[in-house]
This record gives C-alpha cells, structure tokens and sequence, in this order.
C-alpha cells in the first residue's frame, strides 16, 4: 500500500493553493466543500475563482509564491502552469512538514486527493496513487451507480440512535446484529423509498421493543422498466431487481430487461398479450397480496412506466387496501423512449405545442376516444397498443378533420437493437404493418413533428 487512506477534518482550517487556473479551482471547489479556509496566491484569478472571491468565499494573494505563504497553513496544493515553482512550493512545504499536493506529479506529493463518492456523511475514495487518475475517475463513475444516494441519509438516522443502541444493546455482537438487520432489512429501504418518516417510527418500535432483528415482512416493488434498452433503466430499479426474491414480469418487458434480475430469484411470467392473459389483473393483484404476505420481496416489473397504461395504480391500490408495504419506481415511457431513439421530438417550437398519450386498444371493433381533443393544431399524438385498430384510429382522426397527410409514424421495439421506424402519412400508415410484419410493441406517432425523423435520427441498430 503506497499511501495511507486518511480523512481530514478541514472544517475552518486555513488551506493554501498555489496557482489561480482552472486545475487550481477543481481542487478548491472540493477543499470548501469540506469546509477549508481557502487562501490563493497567484498573480491572476481565472474567472471561476474571481467569483469565488466576490463572494467572499476565497482570500487571494496576488503575486507569486515566497515560502512566508506558508504561515499558518495545514495543507498546501500547488496547482501553478509552473514545474520550478510547483516544486519549490512542494519542497518548502515538506521542510515544514505541512501536506502538499502538487497537480499531475506524485512524486513531489505527501498526499494525494483520491476520486470522491460523496453520500455525505457517508463517502468513498478511489485512488490509484497518482498512477491513473482517469482510472480512478472510471472506478469512481461505476461506483457512483452502486450506492444509493440515499445512503447519506441512512447514515445520518444511525448516528442519531447510536447511543441509544449502544444502551440496549451493550454486547457488541448484539449490537452488530441488530444494526445488520436495520441496513438490510425494510427500515433501510422505507428511508431509501424516501419514506424517512415510517423508516424512523419503525427503528424506533424496534429498539422499544429490543430484538435484535426487525421484522422479515414482505413488500412489493412496482418498477418500471422502461421501452426495452437494460441502459435506461434507473439506479434504484437495478438495486431492487438485484434484491427481488420473485419477478412477476409481462410480455412488454425486454428479455434482457428481465435477465438482469437477481439470478436465483423466481420468475413468474404473468401474459398480458392482447386477449391472452396467463393470468386475470384481479389475479396478478391477488397474487402480489399473497407472496407479499410470504415475508417476499416482489420485483413487479413492467414494461415502460407503470403509471402510463401500464395498470400499475389498479396494482398498489390493491396493496394499499390489504395493508402491504409497497414502493414505485417510474421508468422511461415507450412514447419518450421510442420517439427519442427515432429522432422524433414529441414537441418542437416550429411544429408541436402539446404531446398527447393515448391507448388504441380496440373494444368491440371500435375505440371510444374524444376525437376532438385528438385532432388540435401543433400537437402530437404518441398512441400506445395501437397496431390491432390502426385503421379505426387513423379513420377516425381523417372524419375528424385531421388532414390524411399528416405525417405519421410507427416505431416497433424501440430503443433496443431490433428497432424498427417506418414513416407515412395518416392514410398510409394502416398499410405499414401489413406489408411489413410490424408485431408489437409498437408506437405510434403522429403529428407534423415526424417530419424531422430523417434530419435527426441517429441511432442505428445492428440488425
């Protein structure tokens, strides 16, 4: 181990940073979020740092570096466009025995500024020893998406209850048990649900109570898995997936969106394909009650975004009247998605206004939309399960008055390598999926900002 990982406490103390350029200020942005007193010498302030120094939160020597600058300093960085002048600041700092840092050359360093994951008050230093700071930066980016931002605030609750655990629990083991159960049990993830309020009533029942190990009840995870690419999905549906015991998922959701679920986790495929449901919605809320019950943690995950046609508010309303503890995770919608990855904007300054979602689900051989709503000047029309009664909708948008040129689009599995974006007009899109083998899921977009698919499309799938 090249250097010893240490944490200062800088909170107040009078820090000295050598050099008034853009480096100079990446290293004070992070030496004032830790609370240093910040004084710069240079002959000159870029304008970063000249409105740092407006705002009275730098002091700035101008002139060059002479060892006096020193006085009263418990860290230096040297950050000058200067090799002679950074290593003069570097040799009269150790002379004093004061860290230093000196920008791009360890060998003139006591210590080094690793790459920082800040959960404050939790926070995690990656470091190569000045071999790789690029490295250090990619090791730091994968572990940003890791750990919860809400992290902080776990730390935050443990702290204010510390003592108190310490007190009913004064064995150390039994101490470490029960602060295990709390992190990997409901009351960290209610705080990381942002329900803060339940998870501090809950440690507080718990520690009243005084076993080590909170209660193993079950909750359901609603999560939405966006329009089919795995890389859109957020942070906290990847944490939740990776900690689901079972998956109830639907034909909407991308084999690859669904393999990223926890290996060992039960899988339980609930259909939704048009007129063939494996099982009822009454079922599938009936069934996330009963697992739920089981001391389960269900992943129940859908397609695009659960609240946008996705049933998902029918689902937790179940769960809200029989009392199971649920979270919802939002995810990208098909229309976003999809019109994105085709180069559609739903809405453009010169050609849409306004963006409306529909579902073209057919019943009875019709659709019973307001029509009039629909067809409205500079407006986007994004409809979801529309491929079955696309001649319905595109002539009854025509009897409307919607013009028959209107340009139209159908985008098939979009976002992921099998994408697909056909383009037409309002009369000729109905003949799309017949001479194409357009299958779902598909959207389809309609509206004057269509147009601009040719100028900006710029993802091309493989296939």
């Amino acid at each position: 181990m090249g250097f010893l990982p240490v944490f200062l406490n800088l909170s107040g103390r009078p820090c000295l940073v050598a050099g008034g350029g853009a480096i100079a200020s990446r290293k004070i942005r992070q030496l004032l979020k830790a609370g240093g007193k910040v004084t710069v010498v240079a002959p000159k302030l870029c304008d970063e740092l000249a409105a740092m120094l407006d705002q009275n939160r730098i002091s700035h020597v101008a002139g060059d570096f002479v060892e006096k600058h020193l006085d009263g300093m418990i860290l230096v960085i040297a950050a000058t466009d200067d090799a002679v002048i950074n290593q003069q600041v570097s040799e009269l700092a150790r002379a004093r025995n004061i860290p230093v840092n000196v920008v791009d050359n360890p060998a003139h360093c006591s210590f080094i500024m690793p790459s920082v994951v800040d959960r404050n008050p939790v926070q995690v230093a990656v470091s190569t020893g000045g071999a790789s700071p690029v490295l250090a930066r990619l090791l730091r980016a994968r572990l940003e998406t890791l750990i919860p931002s809400s992290y902080g605030r776990l730390a935050d609750l443990m702290s204010r209850f510390r003592s108190r655990v310490r007190e009913r629990f004064p064995e150390t083991r039994a101490r470490r048990r029960f602060w295990e159960a709390v992190l990997q049990g409901p009351i960290a993830e209610m705080l990381m649900a942002g329900q803060d309020k339940a998870a501090l009533a809950a440690l507080e029942k718990q520690l009243e109570e005084g076993t080590q190990a909170p209660g193993n009840s079950g909750e359901v995870y609603l999560v939405g898995g966006g329009p089919g690419d795995p890389d859109l999905l957020t942070f906290r549906a990847l944490r939740l997936m990776q900690q689901a015991d079972v998956v109830l998922y639907d034909r909407l959701v991308a084999p690859a969106i669904v393999a990223l679920a926890r290996k060992d986790a039960e899988r339980i495929f609930v259909g939704k394909q048009r007129d063939q449901h494996a099982l009822s919605q009454v079922e599938i809320n009936q069934l996330l009650v009963r697992l739920a019950r089981e001391g389960k943690r269900v992943l129940r995950l859908k397609g695009g975004d659960p609240f946008i046609f996705g049933r998902g508010g029918e689902e937790i309303d179940t769960l809200s009247e029989q009392g199971v503890p649920f979270q919802v995770v939002p995810g990208i919608t098909a229309a976003g998605g999809c019109a994105s990855y085709a180069g559609i904007p739903l809405t453009h300054r010169d050609y849409a206004q306004s963006c409306i979602f529909v579902t073209g689900h057919l019943k009875d051989g019709s659709m019973d939309m307001n029509w009039e709503a629909l067809v409205q000047p500079r407006q986007t029309i994004a409809v979801y399960m529309g491929i079955q009664g696309l001649d319905v909708l595109c002539s009854q948008l025509i009897r409307h008055g919607m013009p028959e040129t209107m340009p139209a689009a159908l985008v098939q599995q979009g976002t992921t390598q099998h994408q697909r974006v056909y383009t037409g007009t309002l009369k000729s899109l109905p003949d799309i999926p017949k001479t194409n083998e357009v299958r779902p899921p598909a959207m389809i977009i309609i509206g004057e900002v269509v147009r601009l698919h040719e100028k900006l499309a710029w993802f091309v799938p493989a296939e």
